[in-house]
């Protein structure tokens, strides 16, 4: 699991592995899931019921049986634990504070001769949101998909789980009650995704997909991308670790776990200049790995795919790591902030310490739905933007056109378009 840069002979070769973590092999299950998407295009709700009795062990005996009762959701919420409840109004109130601030504003710039220009923000109209199932349930995922759908001011919220053997899990419930949700359905994978793209008897078409899941959830998402458009393809989760002496080896080693737990394909990946602290983190991993209930998913996720990597400098190890873009970024060092100038590719970055990477998972208040495989270097995290779009406005005045119009018309007419130029000419003097 470790490996010293300027030691060892195949370094480039691990690493270019470290580079391909991310790499699904969409193509090898996109004739499987460009069957569902056209059953469900074709076949609706018929097709919907067909898929949730082959997937998901139950067969619903009527359209109704494809949504969750919004009583259901309110007595999971009245039955909840009073301390669970108050942690999750805790998370509900630091992440819809968080996202209320990336708001963005409509604006409006007036020159001198009455030209207009500016850009007008509105929300999308409606927002499907994806929450996995199956092996376990999200409420965390939960809140943060519907939050800043809200905060953007998207009218309708469609929300979408898998629920095996038709038990919908009862913290997602609570955790929908809390949101206010009330349009929630029985339904998941890619049958989800193409019913939330293109619309069936019961659930309506969406604007914007959101919400990460396996490979057919992902494939499905890069094959209804304009049709209605999508937050990101997320890959299986991942954890960059950046630390030097200073850093508690006990720690670093259950933060590496804890991406390590979620799935075999996870990756967890620490960059160091200290030997010392690398040999350390791994002797407690070995012992962190024999009491976890997960224990054989993160064994092999961090025998599979996990890596320490020695350095000479702390300056090469962030090289290192913005080539790598990780999911999440921890940086364990005494003065993490000098450091932050020069990470330029994370999905969320935790600075210090005492900044664990599964407090923003849960109650720090960004969001943690974040680009994997190494698209931080393109992709942001899950925010309120993603539930907006942008208009452009234009009004010229009669000076304004007389002005600039000139320019315009001799630019239309150089590339032939004479109604282009024309209908400027016609408003000029």
């Amino acid at each position: 699991m470790i490996f010293t840069k300027t030691t060892a002979s195949d370094f480039d070769t691990l690493f270019q592995e470290l580079l391909g973590r991310g790499k699904m092999d969409i193509e090898h299950v996109s004739g499987i899931v460009g069957g569902i998407i056209n059953e469900i295009k074709s076949d609706k709700n018929s097709a919907l019921k067909g898929h949730i009795s082959k997937f998901d062990n139950w067969t619903p005996e009527s359209d109704s049986d494809l949504k969750i009762d919004t009583e259901d959701m309110k007595k999971a919420y009245d039955e909840l634990e009073s301390t669970l409840k108050a942690s999750l109004h805790l998370a509900y109130e630091r992440i819809k504070v968080y996202h209320e601030k990336q708001l963005p504003k409509s604006w409006f710039d007036t020159e001198a001769n009455g030209t207009i220009l500016g850009q007008k923000v509105t929300a999308v109209d409606s927002a499907g949101l994806y929450i996995p199932g199956g092996k376990a349930a999200y409420p965390s995922s939960l809140l943060m998909n519907v939050i800043p759908a809200q905060v953007a001011g998207v009218e309708q919220i469609v929300v979408c789980t898998p629920t095996p053997d038709n038990e919908p899990n009862a913290l997602l419930l609570a955790a929908c009650h809390l949101c206010g949700v009330s349009e929630v359905y029985k339904v998941g994978g890619a049958s989800a995704i193409a019913a939330m793209a293109y619309g069936t008897e019961t659930i309506p078409k969406v604007d914007v997909i959101t919400g990460p899941g396996n490979i057919f959830v992902a494939t499905a998402k890069k094959m209804v991308f304009g049709e209605v458009n999508i937050d990101m393809i997320a890959g299986p989760s991942e954890i960059g670790v950046l630390a030097d002496d200073s850093a508690n080896p006990n720690h670093l080693a259950i933060d590496l776990l804890s991406q390590a737990e979620h799935d075999e394909m996870a990756s967890s990946i620490m960059i160091t200049p200290s030997l010392k602290l690398a040999q350390e983190v791994q002797v407690e991993i070995e012992q962190w790995l024999l009491k976890l209930p997960r224990q054989e998913i993160a064994r092999k996720s961090i025998e599979e795919r996990g890596a320490i990597i020695v350095t000479e400098t702390m300056e090469e190890a962030v090289k290192l790591m913005n080539e790598i873009a990780p999911e999440h970024l921890e940086v364990a060092t005494n003065s993490p902030f000098e450091l932050l100038p020069s990470i330029k590719h994370a999905g969320a970055i935790f600075l210090g310490h005492n900044t664990p990477e599964a407090i923003g998972d849960y109650v720090a208040g960004p969001n943690h739905t974040l680009p994997t495989g190494g698209t931080a270097k393109f992709y942001s995290p899950l925010g309120v933007e993603n539930f907006m779009k942008k208009s452009s406005i234009i009004a010229f005045s009669n000076a304004a056109i007389n002005e600039i119009g000139e320019a315009c018309a001799q630019i239309a007419n150089t590339e032939g378009l004479t109604a282009h130029e024309q209908s400027v000419r016609v408003r000029m003097k």
